[in-house]
């Protein structure tokens, strides 16, 4: 087994504008406009408030960002533990298929134990197939006992 040519770290502030092209592709992959200040913006926030973990996976030899996992801490008032929502995970289209996203998760994973979380949620389109094999192949469980629901604020007229 070869190793791989990639490193997965925790991302830092000095990351943001590299993480952030990879961020707004994310964005655009999910149908939204390109908005690459907004993105860089964003990320720098996140990280300098400490609201989320960005995991970066780098290509060791040229020092660029192939892929990212973004996590955001909460509670399980039921299990009376912390949880990790895996809002985010993105890998650049031309590294997908080597394991960036696999490594990602397992970071992930060991993150989640290191801190005792009882575990990590995620959601993802009905529609993203790959995803979702990725996800089940990762021992990521389907939820069929529960619905999801979501209310939107809009801004009044």
């Amino acid at each position: 087994m070869t190793k791989p040519d990639y490193i997965v770290r925790p991302a830092t502030i000095e990351d943001t504008d590299r993480l952030a092209e990879l961020f707004d592709a994310y964005r655009v992959f999910y149908g939204k406009p390109s908005d690459a200040e907004g993105a860089r913006q964003f990320l720098r926030e996140r990280m300098t408030m400490r609201d989320s973990i960005v995991f970066a996976a780098e290509r060791e030899a040229e020092g660029r960002l192939v892929g990212f996992a973004q996590l955001y801490p909460t509670y399980s008032s039921i299990s009376m533990k912390r949880a990790l929502i895996l809002n985010d995970l993105y890998v650049a289209e031309q590294c997908r298929g080597g394991g960036v996203a696999t490594a990602l998760l397992d970071r992930a994973k060991k993150y989640a134990l290191a801190i005792g979380a009882k575990g990590i949620g995620l959601e993802t389109g009905a529609d993203n197939v790959r995803a979702q094999r990725l996800y089940e192949n990762n021992g990521y469980v389907r939820d069929t006992s529960f619905y999801h629901y979501e209310w939107t604020a809009k801004p009044e007229a």
